[in-house]
């Protein structure tokens, strides 16, 4: 079974157990994953893998910067909600890798282009490694920090 049938089966199943939030989150994803299919032609054979979770990822950074901006303007009860929906998510995307995990990655491509100064080359490396189970935020802090490490 591919993602987006898991998803729309999960949709059913929320139906019958009336859970309203589970419900928006799941009808806003799917019509996000059929409005990408339609753009880029492939309504007959659907969306890959990788392309759904790129999908979900985008939904589930837009509800951070929703959490982030109801948390500045003192909504916490939106904040809240988004928090739920951004969990909602992340039960569909692949386990992202640890903070420690994301270190090891950097440090080691780093050593191993000892004598590469370009950031992106590195980051593209770097990415490459985590397939998608991690934060490009995150892994350019790592990334800076142990070329700047090299440096001294």
């Amino acid at each position: 079974m591919d993602l987006k049938e898991k998803i729309q089966n999960e949709l059913k199943e929320s139906l019958k157990k009336r859970e309203q939030k589970k419900v928006s989150t799941l009808k806003l994803l799917l019509a996000s994953i059929i409005n990408a299919e339609i753009q880029f032609g492939k309504k007959e054979e659907g969306l890959k893998q990788e392309e759904i979770e790129r999908i979900i990822k985008a939904e589930a950074k837009k509800r951070h910067e929703a959490i982030e901006a109801y948390e500045k303007a003192g909504r916490k009860e939106a904040a809240k909600e988004e928090e739920e929906e951004l969990s909602i998510l992340e039960t569909y995307l692949p386990e992202q890798l640890s903070n420690e995990e994301i270190k090891k990655l950097a440090k080691e491509t780093v050593t191993e282009m000892s004598g590469e100064t370009d950031f992106g080359k590195i980051m593209k490396e770097v990415m490459a490694k985590t397939k998608g189970r991690a934060d490009g935020k995150k892994v350019s802090e790592a990334v800076k920090h142990f070329i700047k490490s090299r440096e001294h």
